[in-house]
């Protein structure tokens, strides 16, 4: 038996989520737009004409790639091994993997170091081996540097979002593949992949959207040495530059490039055929 609401109960349900979206979106947006305007929409004109800016958003968006390139390539193994486990155990290894969320980029930009810097750990050996440390340690500082240390925490999003498209997967399929001749490739370039495309996409713009708009770890890691976005509106704000309406204009420049990012994903997940 079913039963009806009225229209006017069922719009009341969405009234909660109505007041949290115009407090805390609608409002600060509306703030940071007055902010931008305050100088007669000058500030505008500066930052179109800054060369930083373009610099800026060139390495925004190649860490942007970088970022979801490494975590999917990381993320789906992941998450397709997880899938073959028994739930217990695939429950703990769930617990380690989602660890990384739980840390400040303060910590995974010294782990980094630690690890693959000048004098990391890894550098050393590659030392050893007749590579330059220099060029190796520098390689962390880049944006595709930036990229790999990102990826730390965003391999986690990406075996959250992929693994129940994983699970849900019919087996009996890889079996009639696999029966049929196909070799490992085959199966999972032609018959997995397809499947999970959907989870895959909205993987990938969500880490790139995580990417393009954090900051925490890059300013720990390489300070504004790297041209990125969000270090150049933290430049705007510290205590070497106060120029609030340029810092605007960025972060509605940074709210779009996320914003884009999203719809991107919605508009290819919804295009992408469920093959079933």
């Amino acid at each position: 038996m079913s039963v009806r609401t009225s229209a006017a109960t069922t719009a009341s349900f969405a009234v909660p989520g109505a007041i949290v979206f115009a407090l805390f979106f609608l409002l600060p947006l509306a703030v940071v737009l007055i902010e931008a305007m305050s100088d007669g929409g000058s500030a505008f004109s500066r930052v179109w004409n800054d060369p930083v800016f373009w610099n800026g958003l060139r390495g925004s968006i190649l860490l942007g790639l970088a970022a979801p390139f490494f975590s999917l390539l990381i993320g789906v193994p992941v998450a397709i091994t997880l899938a073959r486990l028994s739930p217990r155990m695939r429950a703990s290894l769930l617990i380690a993997i989602s660890l990384p969320l739980t840390f400040s980029g303060l910590i995974v930009a010294y782990g980094f170091i630690l690890l693959l810097g000048r004098a990391g750990f890894v550098t050393l050996l590659l030392a050893r081996a007749g590579f330059d440390p220099a060029v190796v340690g520098g390689v962390i500082f880049s944006p595709i540097g930036l990229g790999l240390a990102y990826s730390y925490y965003l391999v986690p999003r990406v075996v959250l979002i992929v693994l129940p498209a994983v699970r849900n997967f019919d087996g009996v399929q890889l079996r009639a593949a696999r029966s049929l001749g196909a070799g490992p490739l085959r199966i999972l370039g032609d018959v997995l992949l397809p499947q999970i495309l959907p989870s895959l996409v909205a993987a990938f713009c969500l880490t790139s959207a995580v990417a393009v708009g954090a900051y925490g770890t890059a300013l720990a890691l390489v300070g504004t040495q790297v041209n990125i976005l969000p270090l150049i509106l933290y430049s705007k704000i510290s205590e070497t530059g106060t120029d609030m309406p340029s810092a605007a204009v960025i972060s509605i420049v940074l709210m779009a490039i996320c914003a884009l990012i999203i719809a991107i994903g919605e508009a290819i997940f919804n295009r992408v055929p469920m093959r079933r």
